[in-house]
């Protein structure tokens, strides 16, 4: 490995040229600080520097005893989202029905915004007011708002304000796909922390920071992929385990706040430094409606304004005035009521269908989705049911650190008689041996 340069800059520029002609590839180790410096005949905090600039950059990562690697280029990962080329039932999209969702046509041409141009206030007055109130409940005092392009877009933003390449971050297991895309492309590190019907086990979760994470996501409502949600005890028990650690950030992703089915339970302390609380739009109005709400701390405040400034990427005001006339109408409240009752009605008629075949879920309290653990291979059993004409997510996308032997099924668009022919097909392949 023909590393050279006596500056820490020079070193960093000669292993990044070797990773793009491709003498170095992804997994390869750098030498060990005190050798590569010996060779060079520099300092040891020469090259130590060398390898930070290399690790904030992306191109390498660092982890203590283990040594320095060159990381694999970001990748997106498995996405949600429909497969329009399919010929099956596709029970895998993860998306709302959009018979559920609100009428936006004559909302539009009713609240259009005047032109704003670069250095106005980048939150609309009404919006911002309707946000502070939603928030007020459930957040310490003196939180300030502000807006993302989705609650995937707010957790990347927030790990690259608070965190650096490398960082490990505390995330349920399994975990949400565009979760584990941000971090993965934000260059984090996840930590599976396992979960139960009452959402993050303590115990697991203690044992994440004794590792030192520096920052904890959690889902407290309709977790994806399982649809489970933080009771108030269980909710209290992590209060109690964050407490003791003030420094490490905390993410509440609330993403179903507006069609959530249980109340809220903060474990957000007040010794917390550093915390957000992430309630979107996507669910509720439509995923096209990129806008999620922040509330957070004065300092998160001030490094999300950075990037989303005036003259920068603030979302944009005729977005924020469509979702301000749709959070309005008393029309489309209804529509939201409906809607909620109709997800828990499908989960319910697909679980129940399920269970009468022998079939065990997992208890959901929110979302679109129903979680089937298997007692064998999911992909055996998401192969013999696509021979029979349907199309399911294997957990396995959703694993961070413990295998998930699992299928995520959507019942947001089921049909009539759908749930009842799907389980009966389920029990089927499960019988089935390749």
């Amino acid at each position: 490995m023909k590393i050279n340069g006596k500056t820490s800059l020079e070193i960093s520029n000669c292993i990044r040229a070797m990773v793009q002609k491709g003498d170095l590839l992804p997994n390869d180790s750098l030498p060990p600080v005190r050798e590569l410096a010996a060779r060079l005949d520099v300092n040891r905090n020469t090259v130590a520097a060398a390898y930070q600039r290399l690790t904030k950059a992306g191109i390498a990562i660092t982890q203590g005893r283990l040594g320095t690697t060159i990381c694999a280029p970001p990748q997106a990962g498995e996405q949600e989202g429909l497969s329009p080329e399919t010929a099956l039932v596709d029970l895998a999209h993860g998306n709302p029905n959009p018979q559920l969702l609100p009428e936006l046509k004559g909302l539009l041409a009713e609240y259009l915004p005047k032109p704003f141009l670069y250095g106005e206030d980048t939150i609309l007055p009404d919006l911002r007011q309707w946000g502070l109130d939603w928030f007020k409940p459930d957040c310490p005092p003196n939180h300030e708002l502000e807006l993302t392009h989705g609650a995937v877009d707010a957790i990347e933003r927030l790990a690259v304000a608070h965190l650096v390449p490398g960082d490990p971050v505390a995330v349920e297991d399994p975990c949400f796909l565009g979760t584990i895309n941000a971090f993965r492309l934000a260059g984090m590190q996840t930590v599976g922390v396992e979960i139960d019907d009452a959402g993050m086990r303590p115990e697991s979760l203690e044992a994440a920071l004794d590792k030192g994470v520096r920052a904890v996501l959690i889902t407290p409502r309709a977790h994806n992929p399982t649809g489970c949600s933080l009771s108030k005890r269980r909710a209290d028990a992590l209060k109690r385990i964050l407490a003791a650690h003030p420094t490490v950030l905390i993410i509440v992703d609330d993403h179903f706040a507006l069609l959530a089915e249980t109340p809220y339970h903060s474990i957000i302390t007040a010794t917390t430094a550093r915390w957000a609380l992430i309630r979107s739009a996507s669910k509720g109005l439509g995923p096209d409606l990129r806008l999620a709400f922040v509330a957070c701390d004065p300092a998160t405040a001030d490094r999300l304004r950075t990037r989303l400034a005036p003259g920068m990427t603030w979302v944009s005001h005729i977005l924020q005035a469509l979702v301000g006339a749709c959070l309005a109408s008393k029309d489309v409240r209804k529509r939201l009521d409906n809607a909620r009752g109709e997800y828990a009605r499908r989960r319910d008629e697909l679980s129940t269908a399920l269970q009468a075949q022998g079939i065990e879920v997992s208890p959901a309290t929110g979302g679109f989705n129903v979680w089937v653990p298997l007692p064998r291979d999911a992909k055996e059993v998401a192969y013999a049911l696509a021979k029979k004409g349907w199309l399911v997510r294997l957990g396995s996308a959703f694993e961070v650190q413990s295998p998930a032997q699992a299928i995520r099924v959507t019942v947001s668009k089921l049909q009539d008689g759908q749930a009842q022919r799907f389980a009966e097909d389920l029990k089927s392949s499960l019988a089935c041996r390749p």
